[in-house]
């Protein structure tokens, strides 16, 4: 069993749109591409165990919450009589560990990932137990970016660095496993636990008048797009998408970060800017929306 296509976080899919819709601040910058680049090694990390052949159970990106505590696990792989959990991080340059502390050479302080992952094994193994269901567990950290040195770490850090991935998942496909169904009930469990939204998540204040409005490409994340015909066609990567899949892309966004804001032709004309017919926003939203109310006061619910 293998679960679907990583799906950025709610948190990330809302600062692409900000980030493309408004100015961040530097600090909110930092962050934004911070997630971006630890997405970006997930996603590297995924094309690896995607090719397992071995019997076990991949769940990715999953946010799960136990006695009131969340935690996320990156990469969560099941076997018959063991379960890794793997936090994958996508750092670059050069680090040194000194005291319990990440450090970066020339650079700032970085957070020990070591105190985050043990809480996240902890957090998990208590999440098992209250599931009734007893297996070892076994997390690490999982380095993938091949620019990536750490100096100084102690030997028995929990590490997987750039040049031991590929090893590492050898030795997973030879792993003797045999799954059954409680297995298959433990990762439809945990999939139904895990949280679509962080109750930590912070996004920076905005305001839908304030904001640049447009089409932005779903490629190369720019507003730097423009109607051809029937599609919406990007004039810095060249991407071409459907006008009406562009549209609809456009009302989950509007839904996302304005959840007040009643979907209507006008609304959504306006948000899209490069669509110049008020008539074709009005025929997509109405074959793929259920339709509230009549004439100038209708309004969309699009599920």
């Amino acid at each position: 069993m293998r679960s679907k296509l990583r799906i950025p976080p709610i948190n990330l899919i809302s600062l692409r749109s900000l980030n493309a819709r408004m100015i961040l601040a530097e600090q909110e910058r930092w962050n934004y591409n911070g997630l971006e680049k630890g997405f970006e090694g997930e996603l590297q990390f995924d094309l690896l165990t995607d090719k397992l052949q071995s019997d076990c159970i991949v769940l990715k990106g999953l946010l799960l919450e136990v006695g009131g505590s969340e935690f996320q696990i990156d990469t969560t792989v099941i076997f018959q009589g063991i379960i890794y959990l793997y936090d994958v991080k996508n750092y670059e340059g050069d680090y040194y560990y000194e005291d319990g502390k990440l450090y970066r050479i020339k650079g700032n302080i970085v957070k020990d990932p070591l105190s985050q992952l043990k809480r996240c094994e902890s957090l998990f193994i208590k999440l098992l137990q209250e599931l009734g269901f007893d297996v070892r567990v076994e997390a690490s950290l999982v380095f993938i970016n091949p620019e990536f040195t750490l100096m100084q770490a102690p030997c028995d850090y929990p590490i997987i660095y750039p040049t031991q991935v590929n090893r590492l998942i050898k030795k997973l496909d030879k792993v003797h496993s045999k799954l059954n169904k409680s297995h298959e009930w433990l990762a439809q469990q945990l999939i139904s636990l895990h949280k679509p939204v962080s109750s930590n998540m912070k996004l920076p204040s905005y305001e839908f008048n304030k904001m640049e409005k447009g089409m932005i490409c779903a490629v190369c994340l720019t507003l730097e797009t423009e109607e051809d015909g029937q599609f919406i066609v990007c004039k810095k990567c060249g991407h071409r998408e459907p006008v009406e899949s562009a549209v609809l892309r456009h009302v989950r966004e509007l839904q996302l970060l304005f959840p007040e804001m009643k979907i209507t032709t006008v609304l959504v004309h306006k948000w899209c800017k490069v669509v110049k017919s008020k008539k074709r926003i009005r025929r997509i939203l109405v074959k793929n929306c259920r339709s509230v109310g009549k004439t100038k006061v209708r309004y969309f619910l699009f599920e």
